[in-house]
C-alpha cells in the first residue's frame, strides 16, 4: 500500500472534528485557530517497539498509549488538549493491525475531543511520535519548579499497578483472575489525567505526570524546585488488584518505583488545602496526600510509621542513551 493510500483510508476522515481546525489532514500544513487569551502548550513524545511497549502488545494498546502519553504530559501543565500530529514508523503494511490501531487512537481522541491534524508515514522498525497541543490561560501553566518548603505532596489514583501489569507479561509475576486483567489492562490502556490537570492548574503550586516512577519523577520536581521531601510510604494509594497479587513490600516497591502509571504529583500550599477537594469533585479522581515538602535540597526522605524505610528494589526508569 501507498503512502497516501495509508494515510487517506486509515488517519483521514475519522475521527473528533474541532471547529478551531481549518485545514487537517490532506494538505502541505494543518491550519488552525488558537482561542483568544489563551497560550499553546505542545509537547512531542516517541514511542519504540521493545522499548516503550512490548513487540507483540495489541494494535489497539499501542495507539490508546501512545496517545495517552501525550495527553498526560498535557494534563502536568494543566493544558486542555486539543490536536495531534502522528508520524508513524512500520516495517510492513499489516491491514489488520493497523484497523486495531486506528480504532485505538480515535477511542481516546473522541473521548478528549482532540483532532488528528497531519502526520508522516514511512518504512521502517516499528515507532510512533505524537506531537500534542492545548490551551492554557495566560499564568495558569503547572510547572515543576513552583513548589515551596511546607507544601503538601499529592498523587492521583492508585500505584504501581501497570509495572505489575508489565511483569505478569513478561512473565516475571504469577498473577491470575481479575486482578491479573486489572494490572495488564493498566499497563496497556493508561488514563491521562485532563480534568485533573485543569481543575487544580490555580491550585497546585508544582506537577508532573508519573511515566518513570514516583520517586525518579517526583526527584525532577524537588531539583526545579530546590526542595526536598518526605514521602510515607504507608499513605501511598495501593489498588486491591496489586495488594491482592503481591506482597505489602512487594506493592510498596512498585508504587515508588514502577513507570507508566500517567497519574500526576503535585504540592498544593497549606492555603490551598481546602480548595483542593472542592477543585476534584467533578473529576471523579480521588488525590491521596503522601507527604510534604522540606528545606532540604533534594534530599527525599522516606518514611514508615514516621521511622526511616530503605526500600530493597527500588529504582525510576532513566532514558540512556
Amino acid at each position: 500500500m501507498k503512502e497516501f493510500d495509508l494515510i487517506g483510508r486509515y488517519f483521514s476522515n475519522s475521527g473528533h472534528k474541532r471547529k478551531d481546525v481549518v485545514i487537517g489532514i490532506g494538505d502541505d500544513c494543518a491550519v488552525t485557530t488558537v482561542p483568544e487569551n489563551q497560550q499553546l502548550a505542545v509537547t512531542t513524545d516517541t514511542l519504540v517497539a521493545g522499548v516503550h511497549f512490548l513487540k507483540d502488545a495489541p494494535a489497539k494498546s499501542v495507539a490508546y498509549k501512545t496517545v495517552a502519553v501525550n495527553l498526560s504530559d498535557l494534563a502536568a501543565m494543566g493544558a486542555e488538549p486539543a490536536w495531534i500530529s502522528l508520524s508513524l514508523s512500520l516495517p510492513e503494511v499489516d491491514e489488520a493491525w493497523l484497523d486495531d490501531f486506528v480504532s485505538g487512537l480515535y477511542e481516546l481522541t473522541q473521548y478528549y475531543s482532540v483532532q488528528l491534524i497531519g502526520g508522516d508515514t514511512v518504512k521502517g522498525p516499528m515507532a510512533f511520535t505524537i506531537t500534542a497541543q492545548g490551551f492554557i490561560p495566560p499564568g495558569s501553566e503547572l510547572t515543576r519548579s513552583g513548589a515551596k518548603p511546607g507544601d503538601w505532596l499529592y498523587v492521583t489514583g492508585t500505584l504501581g499497578d501497570a509495572g505489575a501489569g508489565l511483569d505478569i507479561l513478561q512473565n516475571k509475576l504469577s498473577v491470575s483472575g481479575e486482578a491479573k486483567d486489572v494490572l495488564v489492562n493498566r499497563h496497556y490502556f493508561p488514563t491521562p489525567r485532563v480534568a485533573v490537570g485543569t481543575a487544580i492548574r490555580r491550585i497546585a503550586t508544582s506537577c508532573i505526570d508519573i511515566s518513570d516512577g514516583l520517586i525518579s519523577d517526583l526527584g525532577h520536581i524537588l531539583k526545579a524546585s530546590n526542595c526536598g521531601a518526605n514521602v510515607h510510604v504507608e499513605r501511598l494509594p495501593l489498588s486491591r488488584a496489586l495488594t491482592s497479587a503481591v506482597t505489602p513490600e512487594q506493592a510498596i516497591e512498585y508504587a515508588l518505583s514502577a513507570g507508566d502509571d500517567y497519574e500526576l504529583i503535585f504540592t498544593v500550599s497549606e492555603e490551598q488545602r481546602g480548595s483542593l477537594e472542592t477543585s476534584l469533585a467533578s473529576t471523579n479522581v480521588k488525590a491521596t496526600c503522601i507527604g510534604q515538602l522540606t528545606g532540604h535540597n533534594g534530599t527525599l526522605s522516606l518514611l514508615k510509621d514516621n521511622e526511616k524505610y530503605t526500600p530493597v528494589n527500588v529504582s525510576g526508569y532513566e532514558h540512556a542513551f
